[in-house]
């Protein structure tokens, strides 16, 4: 009998329905997977490069423990971010202008207004070099011309909805990734290094400030603030279709979440098997030394790959800096407008011949410090069930979620006392 009872499981379990229903819902979780990829973007932008790159060449190996657990922490707080909004409506600077009084949610505000344009001169930095490496554009010129292609991105994203904007992204996200992994293959990278970088350790004050710009690219606040507005506008109203937009989401953000570590993980390595430290410290010293080491063409797919991490992450930023200042403030910007003022003080910089690769690691330092501001409220709304209802974090969820926060905000106070002992 209970052979018979087995044999009808085992049918049952690969009859053609079951098989078809099975289909059904991997086509359905495809169908709805999009707005993780657009938050992916902002951790393949040019910051990204300048730091996993300075820490590769600096440190070899070293710091790959850094990377995996910025990688994880992304993963989570990415997840939290839209399971927030599915669960409320609200984004998360809308949540914090609802719950916080007024003097909390301006000094918020006036942070995330911070990080989104440190996150901004990065991105159009990035593009600015890659234009110049590869075609001997000015620095100042690139850095206009940066600026237009995501001002046109965005238009696309408001004029022709959220699904043709994920489409320009996404592909732009595909170039950054063939590219990197591309000289990844070839810079005969050790296995046996990446391992050795698993285990946690540090090599003196200039690493711990490196491993907190890994932090500060790689989690990267305003994607926080943004993954919210992204599933609202992909989905619009959630309600009644928690479960299956939850579901979902978290298939969405292992995906994009996934490939980006990857791609964060190549630019690592290519630093660490195909770079002298000197060579780490610039965009155009790493383009010569990668074309004299693995060839032009490695140097060539490193420069487009930077030139598209910039034109689609500081489409992204531009998107995020929107969301955060009205979710903060209740108050819409034009994005033409607000791509004007965010584009400042990048062209200040690029005007006053900062060398790229310095102004990248600063300001991802810079983004590291964001981080706190954004994880915390994040926590305690995800972890109420007040707020969150039947979607309220486990208690595991929450605890893995607090020791982030504690991480980053513990990285943070050690780079700080490690400058002023300094």
């Amino acid at each position: 009998m209970s052979d018979r009872r087995s044999a009808c499981r085992n049918e049952k379990r690969d009859s053609p329905v079951t098989t078809a229903v099975a289909g059904f819902r991997a086509l359905t979780l495809v169908r709805l997977a999009g707005p993780a990829f657009v938050a992916a973007v902002a951790y393949v932008d040019p910051g990204n490069v300048a730091t996993n790159f300075a820490a590769g060449a600096r440190y070899g190996y070293l710091l790959v423990w850094v990377l995996v657990g910025a990688n994880l922490t992304a993963l989570l707080v990415q997840y939290l971010s839209a399971k927030l909004t599915i669960a409320t409506g609200l984004t998360l600077p809308e949540m914090c202008a609802r719950r916080f009084g007024r003097p909390a949610r301006l000094l918020l505000w006036a942070q995330a207004e911070i990080v989104a344009m440190a996150t901004d001169l990065a991105e159009v930095v990035g593009g600015a070099a890659a234009l110049n490496l590869l075609f001997g554009v000015p620095l100042l010129a690139g850095g206009v011309f940066t600026g237009l292609v995501s001002w046109v991105v965005i238009v696309v994203q408001s004029r022709s909805g959220q699904r043709p904007f994920e489409a320009v992204v996404v592909a732009l996200l595909a170039v950054v990734s063939i590219g990197f992994v591309y000289d990844a293959v070839g810079s005969g990278a050790s296995l046996g290094g990446i391992a050795s970088g698993l285990a946690p350790r540090l090599a003196g004050g200039d690493s711990l400030v490196l491993a907190c710009g890994i932090f500060g690219a790689t989690v990267m606040p305003h994607a926080i603030y943004l993954h919210g507005a992204l599933v609202r506008d992909r989905h619009g109203d959630t309600r009644g279709r928690e479960s299956r937009l939850l579901a979902a989401t978290r298939f969405d953000v292992l995906a994009a979440m996934g490939i980006a570590g990857l791609v964060n993980l190549a630019m690592l390595v290519v630093g660490a098997a195909a770079l002298t430290p000197k060579a780490g410290d610039s965009m155009a010293s790493s383009y010569g030394e990668l074309a004299a080491t693995l060839g032009q063409a490695a140097a060539a797919f490193f420069a487009f790959a930077l030139l598209a991490s910039g034109f689609a992450s500081t489409a992204v930023g531009t998107y995020a800096g929107a969301v955060i200042l009205e979710g903060f403030l209740g108050r819409a910007f034009p994005l033409a407008g607000r791509r004007l003022i965010t584009l400042v003080p990048a062209l200040v910089v690029l005007g006053a011949g900062v060398e790229p690769g310095q102004a990248l690691v600063i300001s991802q330092v810079v983004l590291s410090f964001g981080i706190p501001f954004a994880l915390w409220p994040l926590v305690a709304f995800t972890g109420r069930r007040k707020v969150m209802g039947a979607l309220a974090n486990r208690a595991v969820t929450t605890c893995c979620a607090v020791l982030a926060a504690s991480a980053s905000t513990l990285f943070n106070g050690a780079a700080l006392w490690f400058t002023a002992m300094g």
